[in-house]
């Protein structure tokens, strides 16, 4: 009979140790995206940049690869208004005022906006939670939306009579390309409900000069 030399043993059962802990650390750091390939959440955000807003939305996403998720996302924006926006409001209401008494104006650019990308979830070992950091491309609907007053009565569509005529810097609409891109971590809450605290920058090339969106919330969200 042959015996197995002591330090042998040893060495063998210290390789299959740290195989089987190795193995088990990529199963459990796979775990949060493995476990649940499918995501949706609703998106509440404070908007921040030009003006202070709000924004609402939601987003899916899927795990395509061991902590990669791909993912789309929809919103709307309540205000993205930049200072020449708003300037130009201004100066059509002086104009105004200048013929007319108890002349007010409101200058809002609401946003509707859809994009989609790439979600990398970073690992973190005996962990359900999932820190990640995403990028996405879309598009912007941009509505300009500028409304002038006269004595509390709205005379936007008006202003011709008065000598006005809007451009189309303070009025319609346009479409244009989203950058987008955010970092945030998902906590399990409850089985699999989870809560989302993110931040997302939004660049919107706008016309004549960028729109930048920046958006701080919280989502809530169920892994499938």
């Amino acid at each position: 009979m042959r015996f197995i030399s002591p330090s042998v043993l040893t060495g063998v059962l210290l390789v299959c140790a740290m195989t089987g802990a190795a193995q088990a650390q990529t199963m459990r750091a796979a775990q949060a995206t493995d476990d649940h390939g499918v995501y949706a959440q609703v998106l509440v955000d404070a908007t921040f940049g030009n003006v202070s807003s709000q924004s609402y939305g939601g987003e899916v996403g899927m795990t395509v690869w061991p902590n990669v998720q791909i993912f789309i996302e929809g919103g709307h924006v309540n205000n993205v208004a930049s200072s020449d926006f708003f300037n130009a409001a201004q100066m059509i209401a002086g104009s105004l005022s200048q013929t007319q008494s108890g002349v007010g104006f409101s200058a809002k650019e609401p946003v509707t906006f859809g994009d989609a990308g790439i979600r990398y979830v970073v690992p973190i070992a005996d962990s359900s939670v999932q820190p990640y950091v995403m990028a996405g491309f879309g598009v912007a609907h941009v509505t300009q939306d500028a409304t002038f007053t006269v004595n509390g009565t709205d005379v936007t569509g008006n202003l011709a009579q008065y000598g006005i005529v809007l451009g189309t810097d303070l009025s319609g609409s346009f479409t244009r390309p989203l950058l987008s891109l955010g970092v945030g971590v998902s906590v399990p809450v409850w089985q699999r409900v989870a809560v989302d605290l993110h931040y997302r920058y939004g660049r919107i090339f706008a016309p004549d000069s960028g729109i930048n969106v920046s958006r701080a919330g919280i989502g809530l969200g169920f892994r499938f």
